[in-house]
């Protein structure tokens, strides 16, 4: 199977700070892939160096098996909506998917305008009249109906209420299972999107500190409480994220998978189980891969 994209040592760096640190990963075909992490952690970068919009400081960057800086074959291949998309201050909305015709091969006029209707979107409004929702909506109709073979969704959804934003969900798979194609989605709303998600790539700080199939990341923490002693005396040996107290009673954020035994044992303690949801335990692995460390931009 050939990579989409295929990523080694690569590095970003603004004079003395560095963005992206030696980052390492490959992108495989007719995946939907969740880029994670908090504001500033360099995903941003990432996306626009995929994209040919950065260069890279140093490292190999290679997209459809080529260099994709003024690369057409790559580069037609390749739909990034931005979380900030510009557009002239003249065009209406009917003008920007003019132009999106024009640019990508796969467009489907048809499925533009049923996407049009389905967020209210008026064709004839000048863009730079349009709410910070509608921009939105925009960039999801381009980025679907583009159906590009690598299409990036950098926080598409601001402004949206949650109708909407189920509303592109449902239309991303709907699609996606028709016309499979490889999808990247970079947004903050982790729980809302983790189950489109196939493949989690979480950045930290510039660095890539979690790489894993979605499936194997359910179910991978656990919360465990009870009283403080036997919460300790259960947690010893293992890796724990977060640990609270109040009183008596703690709790424990486990990482890794329990066996049966470890139930047994958790049982016989007396401790309760609360599942961690995927935004969790990626807000524990940053918090916990920040302590002692300054952040750093985009």
């Amino acid at each position: 199977m050939t990579n989409i994209v295929e990523v080694n040592g690569l590095t970003k760096s603004y004079g003395k700070m560095t963005a992206v640190d030696h980052v390492s990963f490959t992108i495989q075909p007719n995946k939907i892939y969740g880029l994670l992490g908090r504001n500033g952690a360099g995903k941003t970068t990432i996306m626009q160096m995929i994209s040919a919009q950065q260069f890279a400081t140093s490292g190999e960057l290679k997209v459809f098996g080529e260099e994709p800086f003024e690369n057409s074959r790559v580069l037609d291949q390749i739909c990034f909506i931005k979380e900030s998309q510009k557009y002239p201050d003249t065009f209406h909305v009917n003008d920007v998917m003019a132009v999106a015709k024009s640019l990508y091969p796969n467009w489907d006029d048809a499925y533009a305008h049923a996407l049009i209707e389905n967020f209210r979107l008026p064709l004839k409004r000048k863009i730079k009249k349009l709410s910070r929702g509608m921009l939105s909506s925009v960039g999801i109709v381009v980025g679907l109906a583009s159906r590009a073979p690598l299409t990036i969704f950098d926080e598409p959804y601001l402004g949206l209420d949650a109708v909407a934003r189920v509303l592109f969900y449902d239309r991303l798979l709907e699609d996606y299972a028709e016309f499979p194609r490889t999808v990247i989605l970079s947004t903050h709303l982790i729980d809302e999107v983790s189950r489109l998600l196939e493949h989690v790539l979480v950045i930290d700080q510039g660095k890539l500190i979690l790489n894993e199939d979605a499936d194997a990341l359910r179910g991978r923490a656990c919360t465990v409480s009870g009283l403080a002693t036997a919460v300790d005396a259960f947690t010893r040996g293992k890796e724990v994220l977060e640990r609270t107290a109040i009183g008596a009673a703690a709790s424990a954020t486990i990482l890794g998978t329990l066996n049966e035994r470890d139930r047994k044992d958790a049982e016989s303690f007396g401790l309760e189980f609360t599942s961690v949801s995927m935004q969790q335990l990626i807000i524990h692995l940053t918090r916990t891969s920040n302590v002692g460390k300054g952040s750093e931009g985009e």
